[in-house]
């Protein structure tokens, strides 16, 4: 049997629609992606504050690098009670090449340059 179907100017509307959309998508992750499948990342020092932020359900460390005023956020946050939260520290950040996406951290003491704590 052959059933005729009708496309409806609004079908075709919200396919062009989420077709554009998806490849915006792509366009915005698709770089990103290219550097952590490489695993080619750049590593940002220099130094930073910590802070801590726990609103709402998930709580994540927002580091902010105070010679480039970047902020970078990570889910992982460091146990760093015994040094402070907004005392001045040296940081290693691993980020992509274009960073946009924080792969892993290195807290040292400003100071003696002595490895507080790193991520998981």
């Amino acid at each position: 049997m052959f059933k005729e179907k009708e496309f409806t100017f609004l079908n075709i509307w919200k396919a062009s629609l989420s077709l554009l959309l998806s490849g915006l998508l792509l366009v915005v992750t698709l770089p990103s992606l290219k550097y952590m499948i490489n695993k080619d990342y750049d590593v940002v020092k220099g130094s930073c504050t910590i802070e801590i932020d726990s609103s709402g359900r998930s709580s994540e460390a927002v580091f902010h690098m105070q010679h480039s005023s970047d902020i970078y956020d990570f889910v992982d946050i460091p146990d760093l009670d015994s040094y402070g939260r907004a005392v001045p520290y040296y940081c290693e950040l691993t980020v992509t090449k274009d960073h946009a996406f924080e792969i892993g951290y290195k807290i040292y003491d400003s100071q003696s340059r002595e490895l507080i704590q790193e991520s998981k």
